[in-house]
C-alpha cells in the first residue's frame, strides 16, 4: 500500500526477526525539539487570531461524509471532479492534499473526531464507531453510540448501568479537551453545524447533560419529541467570554468543560436551532441557499437531521453564522452517494455514475457556487479567511459492473443490476464451518470488532484464553460462497488484530470495557453481523447466512471501516494566507491528526495538550513555517518517518497486520509485536513535535 523508506523497511523486517532500533531516531528528533509552554490565550471580547501576517480573521472548516477525490470507476468523474466550483476554488487558491488518510476504525465519528482533536482514537475514546459494544460486569455486552455531546457519559440508548466513563474519554480517563477551546479563549465565537459531538447529537442523554433532567427542554422531549429534536440537536455556538451572542437573554447556557486543562470557567454556549437561529437570523426562520425553509421530513422547522445536512443546508448555516459575526465555523455535509429523500427520509445507495448520484453532485456544486459568491459579497475570502475542506473516510463500492460499458454518468448514465454489501452472519458461519458455538457479539461492519462473552468472575477474557484463540484461528480461515462471483472465497478475513495489535492501531482506550477482544478485517465486499443465543442455528445453505439484500429505500453499498487503500485514502484542501498555492500535493503523506495542528499553526493558537499529528509544513509559505523548522534541514524527513511509525495507516502499523494468528504461535507473535510497540512508545515524548516547533 505504501512505499517504504530504508528506515521503515528495517522496521517492517523486525517482524521476521530483525531488530528495530529507535534510539538513533529518538536522539535525532530530540535535538530538533525545543519545548515551549502551551499557554492559553487570554480571553478578550474580540477575536484575536494570530496568523503569521495577521490577515486571517475567519476560519471556515467543512468536513464531508464519504466524498471522494479519487475515481471509484475510472470512466466516471470523481465526486470532487463533479463539484468543480469547490475543486477549482481549492486548486486555484490553495492546495489539495490527495495523499491524506483516515484512521481506524474508519467511520464517520472516528474520522471527524480525530480531525477535530489532532489525536488518535485511543486518546479521545472513539476508535470503534459509529456505534460500538462494551462489556458489562457480568461479561455480556451492550451497544454504545459514538455520537453524543462532548461532556456526556457513555451513551447507551438503552441506559448504561455499569459503564459511566466519559463518552469522549482521553488517555487519563478524563473528558478529552474540546476543539473549540483555543478559539473561544482567543475571544472568537465558535459556530458548530452538525459537527460530531460539538453539538447535541440526541435528545436522550444530551438534553439532561446540557440542560438538566428537569429543564423545560427535557419536558419538550416528552411532550413533542420530533420538535425537540429539531429545536435542540445539531446546531450550536460556543462563545468567548463576554460575547453578546450567548447571553442569558438569548438562552445561553454555561459551556461546562470540567476536565479541560488550564480551567474553563465563565464561558457560555447556545445549544440548538431554537436558540441559535433567532440570534443569527432575527428576520425569520433559517432557509437553505435556495431560500427554502429548513425543516425535517415531517415538517418540524429547525434542524433537519444529519442526513438532511446536504450542501445547500449546511453551507447556509455557515454563511449565516459568519454574517452574524461568528468568525469560526465548523460544519458537516452529508454524503452525495446516497439518496436521502426529504431530509433523510430514505437511504438509497447509488452506484458511481447513476443518475441520482450525478444529480446530487450537481446540486452540491451549485450550492458551493452560491456559497462562495455569498461570502465574497460579504467580504469573506481567501485574503482574510482560512478555508479547510476535508472528508471523514474513503469508501469501497459493492455492486455489479455497470452498463453500458464505458458509461461516464454525465453523457451516459450508468445502471446496475445488483447493488449492496454482502450481509453475512459471522456467528452462524463460524458455527457451520467450525462447529464452534462460543458466544460472542460484534460491532457490525466489514471490520467486525469481536467481543467474546466473559463471566461475572472475569468479564473480559484473557487474550490467551483458548476460546479466544480458537475463534481468531477460525475467523482467519473463514471461507464462504460469494454471492456476487458464485465462487467460494477463501480467507475472507484479510488481517486480524488482537489487543497488542489494536494498541499499535491506536484502538485501545482508557476504558478497558470498550476494547474488543480482537478485530478481523475483511474483504470490503462483506458486511458482518452476529446473531445471539446460546447455540446459533447452522446455515442450511450458503445463501442462508450470506446474501445481497434487495435494493430498497434503505440500502447500503458503500463499505468502510476496513484497511483497503480506497477506504484509507482521503483528501484535505487548505486555502488562505500562509498556504502555498501548490494546487495538488499528491506526495506528502498525512492523516487526520495533522489537520488540527496545521490549522492552529496558521491562526497562531495552541492547544493545552500534545497532538499526535504534526504541522504539514510542506504546504506552508516560508513565512508561515515554524521558526525551528526554518533552522533545520532534516526535520521534515524525520517527521515523515515518525508519521509512518505512529499512524494507523502508516507502514509500521500495516506491517504488523501481516502476522495473522494462523501462521505464528500467539506467544511468538505477541512477543514480537510487544517489542515493536515498546520501541515506538519511546518516541511518544516527540509525538507533539509540531506544536513545540513554533
Amino acid at each position: 500500500m505504501f512505499k517504504l523508506s530504508l528506515q521503515l523497511q528495517k522496521a517492517a523486517q523486525h517482524l521476521r526477526g530483525t531488530t528495530l532500533n529507535v534510539t538513533a531516531v529518538l536522539a535525532t528528533l530530540v535535538l530538533l525539539v525545543v519545548p515551549r509552554a502551551l499557554a492559553a490565550t487570554t480571553a478578550t471580547n474580540s477575536c484575536q487570531l494570530k496568523s503569521p501576517k495577521g490577515a486571517i480573521q475567519h476560519v471556515i472548516y467543512v468536513q464531508f461524509d464519504n466524498t471522494h477525490f479519487r475515481r471509484d470507476n475510472p470512466d466516471v468523474p470523481s465526486d470532487l471532479e463533479q463539484m468543480p466550483h469547490l475543486l477549482n476554488f481549492i486548486q486555484d487558491n490553495g492546495v489539495l492534499m490527495s495523499n491524506d488518510h483516515t484512521v481506524l476504525i474508519s467511520h464517520t465519528a472516528t474520522g471527524i473526531l480525530t480531525s477535530l482533536t489532532g489525536v488518535y482514537p485511543d486518546r479521545m475514546g472513539q476508535p470503534v464507531s459509529n456505534s460500538f459494544r462494551y462489556f458489562k460486569t457480568d461479561g455480556t455486552t451492550r451497544t454504545g453510540v459514538s455520537f453524543a455531546y462532548w461532556t456526556a457519559p457513555l451513551f447507551d440508548p438503552a441506559g448504561s448501568t455499569t459503564d459511566t466513563t466519559p463518552e469522549m474519554i482521553n488517555e487519563n480517563g478524563k473528558i478529552a479537551p474540546a476543539p473549540w477551546v483555543p478559539f473561544t479563549r482567543a475571544g472568537c465565537d465558535f459556530g458548530a453545524v452538525a459537527t460530531a459531538n460539538t453539538i447535541l447529537e440526541n435528545t436522550a442523554i444530551d438534553i439532561p447533560t446540557v440542560f438538566g433532567a428537569g429543564s423545560p427542554e427535557a419536558a419538550e422531549v416528552v411532550s413533542n419529541p420530533g420538535q425537540a429534536f429539531a429545536d435542540f440537536v445539531g446546531i450550536g455556538v460556543h462563545c468567548a467570554q463576554g460575547s453578546a451572542v450567548c447571553t442569558a437573554q438569548n438562552s445561553g447556557r454555561p459551556d461546562l468543560l470540567p476536565d479541560e486543562p488550564g480551567d474553563y470557567s465563565d464561558f457560555n454556549g447556545l445549544f440548538g436551532a431554537k436558540y441559535v437561529n433567532p440570534v443569527i437570523k432575527p428576520s425569520g426562520p433559517m432557509t437553505d441557499l435556495d431560500g427554502t425553509v429548513i425543516q425535517d421530513a415531517t415538517g418540524h422547522i429547525g434542524f433537519p437531521g444529519f442526513d438532511g445536512m446536504e450542501a445547500t443546508v449546511s453551507l447556509a448555516w455557515v454563511a449565516q453564522m459568519q454574517e452574524a459575526g461568528i468568525p469560526v465555523t465548523y460544519a458537516y455535509i452529508s454524503d452525495a452517494h446516497d439518496g436521502h429523500g426529504t431530509a433523510g427520509s430514505i437511504h438509497f445507495a447509488y452506484g458511481p455514475g447513476e443518475f441520482g448520484y450525478t444529480q446530487q453532485l450537481k446540486a452540491y456544486d451549485q450550492a458551493f457556487q452560491k456559497f462562495f459568491d455569498r461570502l465574497e459579497a460579504d467580504g469573506i475570502d481567501k485574503s482574510n479567511t482560512l478555508f479547510v475542506f476535508t472528508v471523514d473516510e474513503g469508501d469501497h463500492f459493492v455492486g455489479d459492473t455497470p452498463t453500458p460499458a464505458g458509461c461516464d454518468g454525465l453523457t451516459t448514465p450508468c445502471t446496475y443490476n445488483r447493488v449492496g454489501e454482502i450481509n453475512a452472519d459471522l456467528r452462524r458461519m463460524v458455527y457451520t464451518q467450525s462447529g464452534d458455538s462460543t458466544l460472542f457479539s460484534v460491532h457490525s461492519d466489514d471490520a467486525p470488532t469481536v467481543y467474546v462473552n466473559g463471566t461475572s468472575a472475569q468479564p473480559i477474557r484473557d487474550q490467551t484464553d483458548p476460546l479466544v484463540r480458537n475463534l481468531e484461528r477460525e475467523m482467519s480461515q473463514l471461507s464462504w460462497l460469494n454471492p456476487y462471483t458464485g465462487v467460494v472465497e477463501n480467507n475472507i478475513m484479510v488481517a486480524l488484530a488482537d489487543h497488542i495489535g489494536m494498541k499499535t492501531l491506536h484502538m485501545v482506550t482508557a476504558d478497558p470495557f470498550r476494547t474488543p477482544t480482537f478485530t478481523p478485517f475483511a474483504d470490503p465486499d462483506w458486511f458482518f453481523f452476529a446473531t445471539g443465543g446460546t447455540t446459533p442455528a447452522a446455515c442450511a445453505t450458503p445463501a442462508a447466512c450470506a446474501f445481497i439484500p434487495a435494493r430498497t429505500n434503505q440500502s447500503f453499498a458503500w463499505n468502510h471501516g476496513d484497511i483497503q487503500d480506497e477506504i484509507a485514502s482521503t483528501w484535505v484542501g487548505y486555502v488562505g494566507q500562509g498556504v502555498d498555492p501548490a494546487r495538488v500535493d499528491s506526495t506528502t503523506w498525512s492523516d487526520h491528526t495533522d489537520v488540527r495542528p496545521t490549522i492552529l499553526e496558521l491562526v497562531g493558537l495552541n492547544d493545552d495538550y500534545v497532538h499526535d499529528g504534526r504541522v504539514i509544513s510542506e504546504i506552508l509559505e516560508g513565512y508561515a513555517r515554524p521558526l525551528a523548522l526554518k533552522k533545520s534541514t532534516s526535520f521534515v524527513a524525520l517527521a515523515q518517518v515518525y508519521k509512518q511509525l505512529n499512524a494507523p495507516f502508516g507502514a509500521f502499523a500495516m506491517a504488523t497486520l501481516r502476522l495473522p494468528p494462523r501462521r505464528l504461535p500467539r506467544t511468538t507473535r505477541t512477543t514480537r509485536l510487544t517489542t515493536l510497540l515498546r520501541g515506538r512508545s519511546r518516541l511518544s515524548p516527540c509525538s507533539g513535535i509540531h506544536s513545540l516547533l513554533r
